[in-house]
């Protein structure tokens, strides 16, 4: 049982998830994700020009990795959690109602990403250095919308930082339970510290155009493990372990496998990379993507 004062020291949860303007309704979960998205591009954009490349590819890039990664998060979610979409025909597109995988949203907005830029002539691998802190505040931004959502949290706490979730959002099994581990705060306070961290490596250590991508991947990675054993929402299980465990598992292992060998074979065949604030990246001519 928690006492008064255990739930004034508590997160209050909002009200309503949206707006209504006239006969429109506008999600606050969608408005999160604009954000995030303008917050991503704005950042990365700012570390390629310093670096001698042009807002004309940014937006590019941004234009078709931002469609395929909604894309790539959307299918990962309905893959992995198709019993919990609503039961309707348009329930696969229900993106209002939340349900984007992060892990869908990465690898397909990348790929897809990388293969604009490389058709336009950039040096992939900087440019994935200079896109992987911004893709980090902006998942930290992004992780906001499943509080107006009020979802995704975690189990229940007596902490001061609770989370307070209304009683028709609640598990059955916790419905007495008040307050609960506000795991996208957690995520999202990781993702900004682990952006600290790569603008930092990035400054005082010299690694090979591309590392700090791989250093984004495991850092997430890393702190998305942690994570996943909090959350109590439905997810598909293996061996008694949330399928989002493997998955950021394999991430870790694969990262680190590729930044251990990607720095080996620079440093092997062509010595020490040079510093950071060296680096130079010619300007691209304008393409088509």
């Amino acid at each position: 049982m928690r006492g008064p004062m255990s739930l004034l020291a508590s997160i209050p949860s909002p009200s309503s998830s949206t707006i209504e303007l006239g006969p429109f309704s506008i999600h606050f979960y969608g408005l999160t994700l604009l954000v995030a998205i303008a917050a991503a591009v704005g950042i990365a954009g700012l570390r390629w020009t310093r670096r001698g490349g042009d807002w004309d590819l940014i937006f590019r890039v941004a234009v078709w990795g931002v469609a395929f990664g909604i894309v790539g998060a959307r299918l990962y979610h309905v893959i992995t959690s198709w019993n919990e979409l609503p039961d309707a025909w348009w329930g696969p597109f229900a993106i209002w109602k939340g349900g984007l995988g992060v892990w869908g949203g990465i690898g397909l907005g990348v790929i897809v990403g990388a293969i604009v830029a490389k058709r336009s002539g950039a040096n992939v691998a900087q440019l994935a250095d200079c896109a992987a802190p911004a893709l980090l505040v902006a998942q930290a931004i992004g992780r906001v919308g499943n509080w107006w959502n009020q979802e995704l949290f975690g189990k229940p706490t007596s902490l001061p930082w609770g989370l307070e979730i209304s009683p028709e959002n609640r598990p059955l099994r916790y419905i007495s339970d008040a307050t609960f581990h506000p795991t996208f705060l957690y995520e999202a306070l990781w993702c900004l510290a682990a952006a600290g961290v790569l603008l930092l490596i990035e400054r005082y250590v010299r690694i090979r155009p591309g590392g700090l991508f791989a250093l984004y991947v495991l850092l997430y990675s890393l702190g998305r493990v942690w994570i996943e054993t909090l959350r109590i929402d439905p997810s598909h299980e293996i061996a008694g372990v949330r399928l989002n465990v493997y998955v950021a598992a394999l991430a870790i292992v694969l990262s680190a496998a590729f930044f251990i060998w990607w720095q080996w074979s620079w440093q092997r065949g062509k010595g020490a990379p040079p510093k950071p604030e060296t680096m130079t990246i010619p300007r691209q001519r304008p393409r088509g993507a």
